[in-house]
């Protein structure tokens, strides 16, 4: 049996982020213990228009700003997203962070 790639690991993990939630790069990063944020957010980049089982929208970076946005089309697109599964967005932020951050740590507390 084949082993994931790094990406396939990345959007496995994205893909159980909860609806009305949000995760940023660091903490799916940590969890995977195979790079940095910086590489999720690589995976995460080459998702638009090819994964639609995705939610990238849902990744923030550690502040909770919409950092990924630019790669959206129009880049307003990630905030609306987010609003439509009932997250409010500020300033290119969510509000509320604290509360609505998830880790993939939560998985394994079933």
């Amino acid at each position: 049996m084949e082993k994931p790639s790094y990406y396939d690991a990345v959007y496995d993990v994205v893909r159980l982020i909860p609806r009305g939630r949000v995760s940023t790069y660091g903490r799916i990063a940590d969890f995977l213990a195979l790079g940095s944020s910086r590489m999720v957010g690589w995976a995460l980049n080459q998702v638009h228009g090819s994964l639609e089982d995705v939610p990238a929208h849902r990744v923030v970076n550690r502040n909770g700003e919409l950092s990924g946005r630019n790669h959206f089309r129009p880049p307003s697109k990630m905030q609306e997203m987010l609003e439509k599964e009932g997250i409010k967005v500020e300033n290119d932020k969510v509000s509320d962070f604290n509360s609505l951050v998830w880790h993939p740590r939560e998985i394994r507390q079933v």
